[in-house]
């Protein structure tokens, strides 16, 4: 069945996704999860749905303008919490609210049927091109780069920011670069798992890797790991019983994460 599904196009693009969303996703997921960011990956996810919306209504590439309201709600959220002037979870709030506001507003405003919307809210991992890939491949070389150059400073800043200010580095531009990273990383994975799903790929495989270490490297090596080994049985199972493979990715996840927390519990137990 594998082999046979092998043989078809959009199979292998899929799997070439799964892998490249699968190591973006560790480095990002690691850095959201570390700084305690799971509710601004969670704000931008939703104001793509208001670029989405706005790029239907003005005929531009929903795409492209979805990537550009993430990446300006993300520096705002940033801009806005860095100032002090207003709480980070407040400025979230306002953001996640007045994404998926404007993009029902726009979506209704557009002529005629969306026929796309389901795909991005939902996702449909089987409809990735070649285009699609090679656009994330640069993404991921981009991000790989740039965490190889700063990893030392980038580590510093997630875990201890006040350290990091006090030692002298960029936190301020790293988190902004980062923080671009991940807006532009949510833009690229909507056509994998879809709006309503994305969270997972940022950060159930590193609450699956945290319960076996602490450290940063460690846990986004696991992350790449327990990303790909639960995609793949996702993709796998969709094809197999014919269901949408973004459910069954997010499922294989929460199962992956329930079976080894339950395993460390039953081990610590016994082991006392």
């Amino acid at each position: 069945m594998i082999t046979q599904l092998l043989d078809f196009t959009f199979f292998r693009n899929a799997l070439c996704a799964l892998l490249l969303i699968s190591i973006a996703s560790a480095i990002i997921g690691t850095y959201i999860v570390t700084r305690r960011l799971v509710s601004i990956a969670g704000g931008i996810t939703h104001a793509c749905f208001g670029g989405l919306g706005l790029g239907y209504f003005l005929g531009i590439n929903p795409i492209l303008m979805a990537g550009a309201t993430a990446i300006a709600s993300s520096l705002a959220v940033e801009k806005m919490s860095a100032s002090g002037h207003i709480r980070e979870d407040s400025a979230i709030g306002v953001i996640w609210s007045l994404g998926m506001a404007m993009g029902v507003l726009f979506v209704f405003l557009t002529p005629g049927y969306v026929p796309e919307l389901n795909a991005f809210l939902f996702g449909n991992i089987l409809t990735v091109s070649y285009t699609d890939i090679s656009v994330f491949a640069l993404f991921a070389a981009a991000l790989i780069l740039f965490f190889t150059l700063m990893r030392r400073t980038i580590i510093v800043c997630a875990f201890d920011r006040d350290f990091a200010q006090v030692a002298g580095m960029p936190v301020r531009t790293i988190n902004y670069i980062m923080t671009a990273f991940i807006a532009i990383g949510i833009v690229l994975t909507i056509r994998l798992v879809g709006i309503m799903l994305l969270m997972s790929m940022f950060t159930l495989p590193q609450m699956t890797a945290e319960l076996f270490s602490r450290r940063f490297e460690g846990i986004m090596t696991g992350s790449v790991i327990i990303s790909c080994l639960s995609s793949m049985a996702g993709l796998i199972a969709g094809a197999y019983i014919d269901v949408p493979a973004s459910a069954l990715i997010v499922i294989s996840m929460v199962v992956s994460y329930i079976s080894f927390k339950l395993a460390l519990t039953i081990y610590w137990y016994f082991a006392r």
